[in-house]
């Protein structure tokens, strides 16, 4: 047994030195290539041909321009710039393709068209520079739309190569370090963000249209509120004042609903200082809207509505498939309590269950750590629901009735104090909006806020502040209102089938290399 313990620690040594000398070798290499980029951009300055010295470029089309309108563009002069993607030299003659922001296109470089010194320098650029191109647009003997090239002129000298010989960027940490090569070498990844655009374009395009006031409120509070998250902490200098990074604009918006506004909302990003995985970012995007005179039933059509939406606009179908699971948004979506799920799913009816010392021994039963700090029936029915339920709903689900316990800013359900006008959307086993019928009984609103700041002095840091300007303005009156929150970056990987919320998020946090 010793023995094979040493042999494997020799194997992996071994292992581990080769990965090191090919890291070295790589290092080398990329050195090499460097120096030999930046001897070129030497010799242009002596030669009076630095690219570095050009600061516009008159373009007259793009390349899916030239190839979507071929037909009137043949035979005829453009004007393209992009990046240098690949180059074939045939002697006298030559073929490259330029990338610029709406995708490809080949050109034709020779040297009777250029000339004997233009077509040496074309000889001499590398993969990644950036290039100006100007010539008649025509079809190749194999149908290739491209343009014969009668000028080229390098714009920009790539002194760093593309990664991998230019076949795709793999190292998912690096590419999240380098989303700029990302975006050159992986085209999908572009697709991807252009959707995010669609989807946050089309989504205003639904609520301006529904007489929904876009606004903004300020990201630097000096209070933590409106949502149950560990919040950033900064300080003030010129004040003296520590302030905290929101982690919701909830209170605000619902101040100027206060204020006579009927229906507002703000995308915008939140920040919460807390774990990191495939669903979650320390700062993300939100959308949070509120109209007067709406309820939560209200606000599950609206929900349902932008959704399936943006989905035909982006999509253009209801049908689609996520990591592998088959999911259909046609309306009307499931609708459900949250106990009834609970029960569903386990058999547990908490219908049933009065008393904190009954659920806490189901929860024994159902081998769900007690949490030291949220002991009572509510924090236990939603404990249960997120850990044996909630991977559950597959299907577009709306989840509504949770306890009073993790809802401090939802009026309670009328007959049933304990539980709360609330819901949240659940498709593929994840959480997609928060709504509430809001509370707008302030005397209610500051008992709720005193158990929040007991919770925090028994150590939830989740828990939420007082805010007595809150008060003050729900004390002037907020009439019956709807609001309902959703994650962006959550609905963007939704709908362009991405595994993780750092494939939408354009430079997702990372730790520091040292």
């Amino acid at each position: 047994m010793q023995e094979n313990n040493v042999n494997n620690q020799n194997v992996k040594e071994s292992l581990s030195e080769n990965k090191n000398a090919s890291e070295n070798v790589e290092e080398l290499d990329m050195n090499h290539l460097m120096q030999v980029r930046k001897e070129k951009l030497e010799k242009l300055r002596e030669a009076n041909k630095d690219p570095f010295e050009i600061t516009r470029f008159e373009r007259t089309h793009t390349s899916k321009q030239i190839v979507d309108n071929y037909a009137e563009l043949e035979g005829k002069d453009v004007t393209i710039a992009g990046r240098l993607m690949a180059k074939r030299i045939m002697g006298k003659a030559s073929f490259c393709h330029i990338q610029d922001s709406e995708g490809k296109i080949q050109s034709y470089v020779s040297i009777n068209d250029l000339g004997e010194e233009a077509y040496k320098d074309f000889k001499e650029f590398d993969i990644g520079d950036i290039i100006g191109l100007t010539g008649f647009v025509f079809k190749t003997r194999t149908e290739e739309i491209s343009v014969h090239a009668k000028k080229v002129e390098l714009l920009s000298k790539s002194l760093k190569p593309l990664p991998e010989k230019f076949h795709g960027l793999k190292d998912t940490d690096l590419r999240y370090r380098q989303r700029y090569v990302d975006l050159i070498v992986n085209p999908e990844v572009k697709d991807a963000f252009i959707k995010r655009t669609q989807i946050i374009k089309e989504m205003k395009n639904i609520l301006d249209e529904k007489g929904y006031l876009e606004v903004e409120t300020p990201v630097l509070n000096t209070i933590s509120g409106g949502a149950t998250a560990k919040p950033f902490i900064t300080h003030h200098n010129t004040l003296d004042i520590d302030m905290y990074l929101r982690i919701a604009t909830e209170l605000n918006l619902k101040r100027l609903i206060v204020g006579g506004f009927d229906k507002v909302y703000e995308i915008g990003r939140i920040f919460r200082n807390e774990g990191m995985d495939i669903k979650h970012n320390p700062e993300f995007t939100s959308i949070e809207l509120y109209s007067a005179y709406q309820d939560l039933s209200d606000m599950m059509e609206l929900t349902e509505e932008l959704i399936t939406k943006i989905a035909m606009k982006v999509l253009g179908t209801l049908k689609i498939s996520y990591q592998g699971v088959d999911l259909d948004l046609t309306p009307s979506w499931k609708r459900i309590t949250m106990i009834d799920a609970i029960k569903e799913v386990t058999g547990v009816d908490f219908n049933t269950i009065k008393t904190d010392e009954e659920a806490q021994k189901v929860l024994k039963e159902l081998n769900i750590e007690l949490d030291p700090i949220k002991k009572t029936r509510g924090d236990i029915i939603a404990q249960v629901f997120d850990e044996k339920v909630e991977e559950t709903l597959i299907q577009p689900t709306f989840v509504y009735e949770y306890p009073i316990e993790n809802s401090p800013l939802a009026k309670k359900v009328k007959g049933n104090p304990e539980m709360t006008q609330r819901f949240e959307l659940f498709i593929a086993g994840r959480e997609y909006a928060n709504a509430f019928s809001e509370l707008n009984d302030p005397i209610d609103q500051y008992e709720r806020f005193l158990n929040e700041i007991k919770n925090r002095e028994n150590g939830d840091e989740e828990a939420g502040m007082m805010d007595e300007d809150y008060i003050n303005a729900l004390e002037i009156g907020l009439p019956p209102t709807g609001g309902m929150g959703m994650g962006i970056d959550r609905l963007v990987m939704l709908l362009t089938d991405s595994a993780s919320i750092r494939d939408v998020l354009l430079f997702p946090t990372m730790k520091t290399l040292n």
